[in-house]
């Protein structure tokens, strides 16, 4: 039997105190998923599949859902990080994960620098190139400001908001078919696992996965007294992600439904800033901006918080000041790499949701072994089974459909070179 816990605050911790990391956690998680990959990936799929993406989008929840209850579960009764849960647990793959989830997080940042700058554009009218470089100075003026942890909160809860209620507006314009959109969710037309693949990478592959749960660490809320709040706080952050791509989808399938013809594979391509304005004109075209925009400034900042959270497996005793520097230097090369990479943003953001899905099911193995075999990691505590068989079957269905997938996905990448 699950043991229980309670919902009371640990010592030296206010319930309120506690509520803010909560919330946090669940915002890092979800504006690191809700990134301008995320965009575009709903995009592309929503044009390419129709109403059967939604299909996708239901069975990305459900992966999301199975790994996000077991990863939080797990770092917060360690009271670890997941590279070194993951060395505890099988000596030597804690270096291995770190090193997957820091090179897929850099070339995500990349992606991301990328998409703020597409949004600036489409915002302001500033060329992609500055207002990536602005959008990049911007979170690295945040990491080296004295309040760097308050600032990180407030901003990703206000973005994530906003991105929402945004994007809201534009599928209530676009006037989606709603009831076929229902209908293929559960009974689709299309089956595409490299699509869901690709997606459950953007949303929860790669350091997206480590995000919610290393900023409860950091903040302290761990151990069995926060497990009950902790499960909350995941299925809330999965239920926060979900609901911004159903909506997403649903603004662009009213657009695609209509009949108007969105550019998916053209070099430098953009399907949803195409969308957002076929739906609402100049205004959705900037509201596309704002949206992208905010999801990108806060991917930029989870991407490189999450990344460089897994530099500690290999330095035990780094302090806050020396990882906001680290931090610093990790944007600064995806800003360098952005800046002499050649392929469109966008078709780069849809390949590196595809490679975080590659890696997900390396470390959720991991983890799902963790639980099953190491009980003295977790003081004792009595994993429950039925999550543990989620967590198995899960597993298995995330390394078929990354087999199934190595093919498409990489060629995502050369499909407009």
């Amino acid at each position: 039997m699950e043991q229980t816990s309670t919902d009371t605050a640990p010592a030296g911790m206010s319930t309120r105190t506690r509520r803010a990391a909560l919330i946090a956690a669940i915002f890092l998680m979800a504006t690191s998923a809700i990134g301008p990959g995320f965009i575009t990936q709903t995009a592309t799929f929503t044009t390419k599949l129709g109403a059967a993406f939604a299909f996708a989008i239901l069975a990305s929840i459900l992966i999301d859902f199975v790994v996000q209850l077991n990863i939080w579960r797990i770092v917060t009764l360690t009271k670890m990080r997941a590279s070194d849960i993951a060395n505890a647990a099988i000596p030597g793959t804690g270096y291995v994960l770190a090193v997957l989830v820091i090179i897929g997080g850099l070339f995500f940042n990349i992606g991301n620098i990328g998409g703020a700058g597409l949004g600036l554009n489409a915002l302001l009218g500033v060329d992609p190139k500055i207002g990536g470089a602005i959008s990049a100075l911007i979170a690295i003026g945040i990491f080296t400001s004295h309040r760097a942890g308050v600032a990180i909160d407030r901003l990703i809860v206000v973005a994530g908001i906003a991105m929402i209620l945004l994007t809201l507006y534009v599928a209530i314009v676009s006037q989606p078919p709603v009831g076929d959109a229902i209908f293929q969710t559960f009974l689709p037309s299309t089956i595409d696992f490299a699509t869901i693949t690709t997606i459950v990478g953007g949303t929860v592959g790669g350091y997206i996965t480590y995000s919610g749960a290393h900023r409860l660490l950091d903040k302290g809320t761990v151990g069995i007294e926060n497990l009950g709040a902790v499960n909350r706080a995941a299925l809330t952050g999965i239920a926060v992600t979900g609901l911004m791509r159903y909506v997403l989808f649903l603004a662009i399938l009213g657009v695609v439904a209509s009949g108007v013809v969105i550019d998916v594979s053209g070099k430098g391509a953009n399907p949803a800033a195409q969308a957002f304005q076929a739906a609402a004109g100049d205004v959705g075209y900037r509201i596309f901006g704002a949206v992208l925009w905010f999801a990108a400034i806060t991917s930029v900042i989870g991407a490189a918080y999450t990344s460089v959270s897994f530099i500690t497996v290999f330095k035990q005793d780094i302090n806050e000041r020396a990882r906001n520097i680290a931090t610093v230097i990790f944007i600064a090369v995806s800003l360098f790499f952005y800046v002499i990479i050649t392929t469109p943003p966008a078709q780069m953001l849809v390949f590196v949701g595809g490679l975080n899905g590659l890696i997900l099911p390396i470390g959720l193995s991991i983890f799902i072994y963790a639980a099953w075999a190491r009980a003295d990691l977790m003081g004792g505590y009595r994993y429950p089974r039925w999550l543990l068989v989620l967590g198995a079957l899960t597993c298995a269905l995330t390394w078929y459909m990354g087999y199934k997938s190595i093919g498409p996905i990489f060629a995502l990448l050369t499909a407009t070179a």
